[in-house]
């Protein structure tokens, strides 16, 4: 236990240095002043370098070999787990190319939100080539001695551990055809009405963190500030969100608010004898995805919900032109054809991984090139969607995550979806006045139960065998499917 005990307190200090990195990078998104990029980077990569030689340091293998796993109890097997595995990548990847990965998407992110925001793409390509570059040396090194089938499924293992290309193409394959036909159904039906007009940017603010609040989210231990692209970050005792605003759309700063209350509240809620350890965060982006997913529409596009939350917005803005709880219901769920991921529909938000998913695939392995993304962008959107792009910041520059080389991430998004699919099917069977509950804005039946049987475990079980201990059963994309065709079929008469 003496060799078990210093592996402790190496890797919780090794925990703590992450977290600064991690808040670094929440400053960097938020408060950072443009001008200080360049050497954001240069901090970025000095702390990479410091941390990738803590993670690769040969005392590690050394207490690893030592350890009779054996002896330990659940907690101890499953941090070595973690252990093992995180060992065994780090020592793959060299402390140059770390420490470069980390320099060049620090700024890139930057260059990524001047390109964005000025519609030009050839101002980020250059630096776009140089992440992809150094993203597919770093796979190339992680796959070495693997039996993973392709440098993309090297990379995603850092974001859904077991899975793989493979086995999302066919849960994909399977999603589609009945999310295509709901959606072709819904759009030859008649739309319901759209809310309109001016919503005041700081009365948005004020209710979002209302709502934070009413989904659970401890404001001792978080905060709430603005940036160009919702998240959250942070564990433990000190977890942030972020959200944007737009006076003409009070939803999206909501949804993505109530959205990212479910990363936070799923981070805040795992058991406080996890903290600083590999345990004590969330166990893949698809279990995490699960909880801000089933959080803001399960839960928070409900009937149910929406009927207090229109109370809350008329108290908040006044009569803003719906005229009932129903109507807002229809309105908060609302199909549209759009570009942007994040305010898509539940019926068509997968449709948009789906393409990212493909498109990143050809992008890691080779197969595409960065000078033609654009291109093949707008041409998959087109076929896909019957929209023709019309800028590239609602195109291939919308997103974060290519620009900061988080290659892999994308599907953990619909693989999210699912899982949200199969807890909230389990949920209503153990909370059956889930309903009564959500309508007086009280969600705490709701979030109680996603507390206690998947959140508070943190990294205890696998991804998919966290998701299966708390339904009850083997996770697949029928739940999700019936719901959306059950909620949406109502909405629409289809």
């Amino acid at each position: 236990m003496a060799h078990f005990d210093d592996l402790m307190a190496y890797d919780r200090e090794t925990q703590a240095l992450a977290a600064i990195m991690g808040r670094l990078s929440w400053d960097q998104e938020t408060v950072m002043p443009r001008g200080a990029a360049e050497q954001r980077g240069e901090e970025m990569a000095a702390l990479e370098a410091v941390l990738h030689a803590r993670r690769v340091d040969p005392r590690l293998g050394d207490w690893i070999a030592a350890i009779d796993e054996a002896s330990l109890d659940d907690f101890g097997r499953a941090y070595m787990r973690h252990i093992r595995r995180d060992y065994a990548r780090n020592t793959k990847v060299p402390a140059r190319l770390a420490a470069e990965i980390a320099r060049v998407t620090s700024v890139a992110q930057g260059i990524w939100a001047e390109a964005r925001a000025r519609d030009d793409f050839a101002h980020f390509a250059p630096t776009f080539e140089e992440v992809v570059r150094l993203r597919r040396e770093e796979a190339a090194a992680l796959r070495e001695g693997t039996d993973h089938a392709d440098l993309w499924d090297a990379l995603h293992q850092d974001y859904e551990p077991g899975s793989s290309g493979a086995a999302l193409e066919a849960m994909f394959g399977a999603l589609r055809p009945r999310l295509v036909a709901l959606r072709d159904r819904i759009l030859g039906a008649e739309a319901p009405k759209a809310l309109s007009g001016s919503f005041d940017e700081d009365r948005q603010m004020a209710l979002t963190e209302g709502l934070a609040g009413v989904f659970g989210y401890d404001f001792s231990r978080g905060r709430i500030d603005k940036a160009v692209h919702p998240f959250s970050s942070g564990s433990g005792l000190d977890v942030r969100i972020t959200t944007r605003t737009n006076p003409e759309d009070p939803l999206n700063s909501i949804y993505s608010t109530i959205h990212e209350t479910g990363h936070a509240c799923y981070e805040q809620n795992i058991s406080p004898d996890y903290l600083l350890s590999p345990l004590g965060a969330g166990v893949s982006m698809g279990v995490h995805e699960s909880q801000s997913r089933i959080y803001e529409n399960q839960l928070g596009r409900s009937r149910a919900f929406t009927e207090y939350l229109y109370g809350q917005m008329r108290e908040t803005f006044g009569d803003f032109g719906i005229d009932s709880a129903e109507a807002f219901f229809a309105a908060v769920n609302r199909v549209t054809p759009g570009f942007i991921r994040t305010e898509a529909d539940e019926v068509q938000y997968n449709l948009h991984v789906l393409m990212r998913f493909d498109l990143e695939r050809e992008i890691v392995n080779g197969t595409l090139e960065i000078r033609d993304l654009p291109e093949a962008w707008d041409a998959r959107f087109a076929a896909d969607f019957g929209v023709t792009v019309d800028r590239i910041s609602n195109g291939c520059l919308q997103d974060v995550h290519w620009p900061v080389g988080l290659f892999g991430y994308f599907p953990t998004y619909s693989l999210g979806n699912v899982y949200a699919g199969c807890l909230h099917k389990a949920l209503r069977a153990d909370v059956p006045d889930l309903d009564a509950q959500l309508s007086r804005g009280d969600t705490t039946g709701a979030t109680g139960w996603l507390r206690d049987n998947l959140q508070q475990y943190g990294g205890l079980r696998a991804p998919r065998e966290t998701v299966v201990h708390a339904c009850g059963f083997e996770p697949s994309e029928l739940p999700l499917l019936d719901y959306l065709e059950e909620k949406f079929g109502a909405i629409y008469g289809v």
